[in-house]
C-alpha cells in the first residue's frame, strides 16, 4: 500500500512533470517499465539460482536468495529518492502558494469521477497483467505439464518484451494520444485473449510466444498511464488523484485476478472462460476511455499562466 499509493505516484508524476510537453508519454514510460523489468530480474534470478542449486534445493531453501538480493534494489531506490529534487510543477505551485494542506477532501468532492475513471481504466490492465506475472507460470506446469524451466522462461521472455514495448507505447501515445493508445491496446487484448488458450498448449515455443505477444497490448494500456493520469487531474490534487486511482485499480483488477482465474479453471475446466472474465473487465475500461475529455495531451500540467514554468525548470 505504501509502495503503490505513495512511491508509484511520486515516481510517475515526477517523470512526466520534468518531461517536454511532446514527450510526456515516453518519459512516463520509464517508471512503468519498473514492473516488467522487476519481473525480468526476479524471474531471471530465480532461474539462475535454480540452475545452480537444483530445483529440489531451490524449493527447500534457495527461494530465499532472490528475496535477500532484492535488498540491493531497496538501497538503490532509497539513494535515488534522497538525491532527487521536487518536480518543476510542484516548485511552481510553491512559488504561488498554491499547494493544498488537505487535498483528499477536495479530490473526492470535486474529482471523484476522474478517480473512478482512472481506476476502471487500470483495473482491466491489471487483471490481464497479473496473469503474466502470477498465473501462466503455474498454469504451464500444473495444467500443460511443461517443466518449470519452460514455464518461467516464458515469464522471463515476456518480461523482456514487456519492458521494450513499454517505451514504444509511451512514445506512440505522444503521437496519437493517450486514449487512442489505450483503446487500441484493449481491443488487441480482447482479440488475443479469445485465441491464446488454443495456442498455449501447442508446445513450449508457442507457449513462450503466446505470453510474449500478450505483453504488447499490455504495454499499450500501461506505458502511457502516468502521462494520462497527470493530464486528467489538476496540479493541486494530482498526486493524490493519480495514486488513489492507481491503487483502487490495482486492487480491483490485479489483486484478485490470479485467484479468480484459478477458481474459473476449477469450476469449468475450460481456460477460455478466464478470457470471458478478462473481456468483461475490459468493457468498463473502454467506456471510461471514451468518456475522457478530448485533447488531454495538449493540456498544461499547471493551470497558472502567470507562472513561468520554463524558468522554474531551469532553476531546478
Amino acid at each position: 500500500g505504501i509502495s503503490a499509493g505513495g512511491e508509484w505516484g511520486g515516481a510517475a508524476l515526477m517523470s512526466v512533470e520534468y518531461a517536454p510537453k511532446e514527450k510526456r508519454g515516453l518519459y512516463g514510460a520509464f517508471p512503468q517499465a519498473g514492473v516488467p523489468l522487476g519481473l525480468t530480474l526476479a524471474t531471471g534470478t530465480m532461474l539462475i539460482v535454480m540452475a545452480i542449486v537444483g530445483e529440489e534445493a531451490y524449493m527447500d531453501w534457495g527461494w530465499r536468495v532472490p528475496f535477500l538480493l532484492s535488498f540491493i534494489l531497496v538501497l538503490i531506490g532509497y539513494m535515488i529518492r534522497r538525491s532527487v529534487d521536487e518536480s518543476p510543477v510542484f516548485q511552481a505551485m510553491q512559488t504561488e502558494s498554491a499547494e493544498r494542506s488537505a487535498p483528499l477532501p477536495e479530490l473526492f468532492r470535486n474529482h471523484w469521477g476522474k478517480v473512478i475513471q482512472g481506476a476502471l481504466i487500470f483495473a482491466a490492465q491489471q487483471a490481464t497483467g497479473y496473469l503474466v506475472i502470477a498465473f501462466f507460470g503455474a498454469y504451464a506446469q500444473k495444467t500443460l505439464g511443461y517443466p518449470a524451466t519452460v514455464a518461467w522462461t516464458g515469464t522471463l521472455v515476456a518480461g523482456i518484451c514487456w519492458t521494450i514495448f513499454m517505451f514504444i507505447a509511451g512514445a506512440w501515445s505522444d503521437r496519437i494520444g493517450r486514449a487512442k493508445t489505450f483503446i487500441i491496446g484493449y481491443v488487441v487484448i480482447m482479440i488475443w485473449e479469445a485465441v491464446m488458450w488454443s495456442i498455449l498448449d501447442q508446445g513450449p515455443f508457442l507457449y513462450i510466444m503466446t505470453v510474449a505477444v500478450l505483453t504488447l497490448p499490455l504495454a499499450l494500456t500501461f506505458g502511457p498511464q502516468p502521462a494520462m493520469y497527470s493530464e486528467m487531474f489538476p496540479a493541486e490534487v494530482r498526486y493524490s488523484g493519480a495514486s488513489i486511482a492507481y491503487a483502487i485499480g490495482a486492487v480491483l483488477g490485479g489483486a484478485f485476478a490470479p485467484m479468480i482465474a484459478q477458481m474459473i479453471m476449477d469450476a469449468t475446466g475450460n481456460p477460455f472462460y478466464i478470457s470471458v472474465y478478462l473481456m468483461a473487465m475490459a468493457i468498463p475500461a473502454l467506456i471510461a476511455l471514451f468518456l475522457l475529455p478530448k485533447g488531454l495531451e495538449d493540456r498544461d500540467l499547471i493551470e497558472h499562466p502567470e507562472t513561468n514554468l520554463d524558468e522554474v525548470k531551469s532553476r531546478v
